[in-house]
């Protein structure tokens, strides 16, 4: 990477952490992310929410390095926090405080004490997360996909340079999750998004880069097309009908005659398996259990 790469985006170099308990949760971590939407998809317990806090500097990493646009992260940590959106995994709330009125006193203690500035920001916030008819509601009122862009909007306070997002839509309905598609594309335009999340269907509707993590390691990175091509001319399928054994497979799905089997092979299986076109779900089992070998493009 050169000097001019280093300089532009979020830098993380042979990140590590180890826990109390001996648990490895990252292993030598290396990501460039520049502006835009970028994926990271593991497994639950793969290391991702560790990863998502030591950038947000809720922790420090035993070695390695981060920097934001050439910035040590870990030498100058207010920085990062300066330019930096985090939208945990849970929200809390306070029962009886409006949207407004809890925005309001986030955007205060953000250093932002001019009651006018105050309120045209909380104005363009719930306006950005299409929550202004609900501005006056109690936020522990909301739903479960109203309370994710309601978080969406507090991470946006001061248009951060770099917005972390853990896991924003487990648990929400489709028109709930592509409300908030929406509102995270809208946000990447002009910044650095980071993406994590064990929901591959997010990442594909998402990003155009991305990086998969296992076990604390980066098994996989790259363009989400890169990484399919990858996989192309090594994938078979058979729908199996019910009741009959079923071969060793990198994955299955139910289908109404039986189950769907892929497998992962260099030549035709036989047994009735056809070509499989791969998909970013394929990559993703493959990359688990066979960690992929590619660089970015």
């Amino acid at each position: 990477m050169t000097e001019s790469d280093r300089r532009s985006g979020l830098v993380v170099e042979g990140l590590r952490k180890t826990y109390r308990n001996s648990v490895c949760a990252l292993d030598r971590v290396d990501l460039h992310v520049l502006p835009g939407m970028y994926g990271l998809l593991g497994p639950n317990g793969a290391g991702k929410s560790t990863l998502m806090r030591t950038l947000a500097t809720l922790q420090s990493p035993d070695s390695g390095s981060i920097s934001l646009d050439g910035i040590d992260v870990l030498a100058d940590p207010d920085y990062q926090r300066s330019r930096l959106g985090y939208l945990p995994q849970q929200i809390g709330s306070y029962p009886g405080v409006s949207a407004r009125s809890l925005l309001d006193r986030f955007v205060w203690l953000k250093g932002h004490t001019d009651k006018t500035y105050r309120r045209h920001e909380v104005d363009r916030l719930l306006n950005r997360v299409n929550l202004a008819d609900a501005a006056e509601q109690t936020v522990s009122t909301y739903s479960g996909g109203m309370l994710r862009r309601f978080g969406i909007a507090l991470a946006l306070i001061g248009s951060p340079r770099l917005l972390i997002v853990d896991e924003p839509t487990a648990g929400l309905d489709p028109v709930e999750r592509n409300r908030f598609h929406h509102v995270l594309s809208d946000v990447a335009v002009d910044a650095i998004v980071l993406l994590s999340t064990h929901i591959v269907e997010d990442i594909e509707n998402l990003c155009a880069r991305l990086a998969i993590i296992d076990k604390g390691r980066i098994v996989a990175e790259g363009t989400t097309t890169d990484l399919i091509e990858a996989c192309r001319g090594r994938l078979w399928e058979k729908v199996v009908p019910r009741g009959e054994d079923l071969p060793e497979a990198l994955h299955v799905s139910a289908r109404p005659t039986g189950t769907r089997v892929i497998v992962e092979s260099d030549v035709q299986p036989g047994n009735g398996f056809e070509p499989h076109a791969p998909t970013l779900e394929d990559v993703y089992y493959l990359a688990l259990a066979t960690p992929l070998s590619m660089a970015a493009a």
